[in-house]
């Protein structure tokens, strides 16, 4: 079995007070769940509905499961009594069907919306201006099953360094901007999650409170 353990040791003790591991779990099997949980490691982020809820069946109870890839609104409802957090809110037509559902389940879920900063076309988000229009407008504040709680985007998929590191500050002087504008009053408004295998230690200096690392602790994906 691939070392899970060590390798997550190895990343964790990179990771300065105040930054979250989401470990990302997707297409791996629950072996090395089990064993990332065995050396304390409580939050995993998945992108397939289908999939997660199967693990979430056979996993212990206080893992803390975040959704990371693009959501359709028609699966919301499968993922809804139980996810921690929607890391990759997209539009808001998904934030609404995020609070109709978790209405339906008397829960609070807490999301992150999702900007596009990457040069890709193929990403998901928000552009800047786009996010601005969605949190100028009120009908958000009437959510009360949905809790925004900080921003999230990927990087461009690049060997250029600076690059990445200029579309990180970007989204954390972006970030300085929403919580100031919309979000002084709350406290809960805070998270920064940009971050992956291949540039979380940019993303750490790029101010990011929650990095998603996958293959640099379960290896390459098992399809």
């Amino acid at each position: 079995m691939f070392d899970v353990a060590s390798n997550l040791r190895k990343v964790s003790a990179e990771l300065p007070e105040g930054v979250k591991l989401v470990a990302v779990s997707k297409f791996h099997p629950k072996e090395y769940i089990e064993a990332a949980y065995n050396e304390g490691q409580r939050v995993f982020g998945e992108s397939h509905e289908q999939e997660l809820s199967r693990k979430v069946e056979q996993l212990p109870r206080d893992i803390e499961w975040h959704f990371i890839g693009h959501l359709q609104t028609n699966k919301v409802k499968y993922i809804a009594p139980f996810i921690s957090m929607i890391e990759a809110v997209d539009s808001f037509k998904l934030l609404k069907e995020i609070n109709k559902q978790a209405l339906k389940n008397n829960r609070i879920i807490n999301v992150l919306l999702e900007l596009h900063i990457a040069e890709e076309e193929t990403k998901y988000g928000f552009s800047l201006d786009a996010c601005r229009s969605l949190l100028q407008g009120d009908e958000w504040r009437q959510f009360t099953n949905v809790h925004i709680s900080g921003l999230m985007m990927m990087a461009s998929n690049t060997d250029d360094r600076e690059q990445i590191r200029r579309e990180m500050l970007r989204a954390a002087e972006f970030f300085d901007e929403v919580k100031q504008t919309f979000f002084a009053d709350d406290p809960e408004f805070k998270e920064r999650s940009w971050g992956m295998s291949n540039d979380y230690p940019i993303a750490i200096e790029c101010r990011s409170t929650m990095v998603r690392v996958g293959t640099a602790i379960f290896g390459p994906r098992v399809y």
